[in-house]
């Protein structure tokens, strides 16, 4: 497989604190990301992991991500930067992106779903059921949070099973998306929101990738000791979360990763903009 990271929508600039992992970037702010993966594989066609802002969100980004979100998260709203302009620079279709795996059907994640229609969706079980389930505990919550914009073409929304005692790095209870015979992991990392999961993916050095989605917000949460967040983007992780307890046990457990098997497994998550730089100079 051959990975691309893509910046699917430029937010708000943060400023940096101190301890970038970026040289060129480490003492000026940079706007935050929506870190997306885009994968080309042999038997699977394209399976993009996550979304970010879509085609629909720049025409129309108060209707279609709120403008409470709009004020405050500070888009770019650049078309270049969705997915589907980044598909076609690569010289693809839009027909050619058969799977989206989602960390979470948060908006800034679910954005560009609707410029794939044809594809099928894979969430975390836990997630789905929250979304689908009025009798699911965070029913109300979650499906507040995945846009009416975003699901209004009946996206191909499915469940990924999961197989019991199956363990990836000590993470227990691991779902695999139907159809894909990559290697392609959901990872359970709750408290985000209901079913909150990293996606696990090989990349084309058979090393491990782990897109952390917004179990954690800032590389100084794992790699410092104790654990930094960003004063900027702290205040949005404790505004989104559903369970404060779940979320820094699951962010507990990625720094164990980070600190044991940062030989075998690249964290990141979904809007660190340092750590988007350095992926993406690497793979370019």
């Amino acid at each position: 497989m051959r990975v691309h990271h893509l910046n699917c929508g430029s937010l708000r600039k943060i400023p940096p604190l101190g301890d970038e992992p970026t040289a060129g970037a480490a003492h000026r702010e940079l706007a935050a990301v929506c870190h997306c993966l885009l994968i080309e594989t042999d038997s699977d066609g394209l399976i993009l992991v996550d979304s970010g802002i879509g085609t629909g969100d720049v025409r129309h980004p108060d209707r279609s991500l709120g403008a409470d979100w709009v004020a405050y998260a500070q888009p770019a709203l650049d078309p270049e930067e969705t997915a589907l302009r980044q598909v076609v620079r690569l010289g693809y279709a839009p027909e050619d992106v058969r799977h989206v795996v989602l960390t979470h059907l948060h908006r800034d994640h679910t954005g560009g779903l609707p410029d794939f229609p044809g594809a099928r969706v894979h969430v975390h079980p836990d997630e789905y059921r929250a979304v689908t389930d009025p009798a699911a505990a965070h029913h109300r919550h979650s499906l507040d949070r995945f846009m009416p914009a975003h699901r209004a073409h009946g996206p191909l929304l499915t469940p990924a099973p999961v197989a019991k005692g199956t363990e990836w790095f000590g993470f227990p209870d691991v779902a695999r998306p139907e159809g894909l015979t990559s290697e392609v992991l959901l990872v359970p990392l709750a408290g985000h929101s209901a079913g909150h999961a990293g996606v696990a993916v090989r990349d084309g050095d058979g090393r491990w990738l782990l897109h952390a989605g917004d179990a954690y917000m800032y590389h100084g949460e794992l790699a410092r000791t104790p654990p930094l967040a960003h004063p900027v983007l702290e205040p949005v992780q404790h505004g989104a979360q559903i369970d404060a307890t779940a979320r820094v046990t699951a962010r507990d457990r990625l720094r164990g990763l980070h600190r044991d098997h940062g030989d075998e497994v690249t964290v990141f998550s979904a809007h660190d903009p340092w750590e988007f730089a350095r992926l993406a100079a690497r793979t370019a």
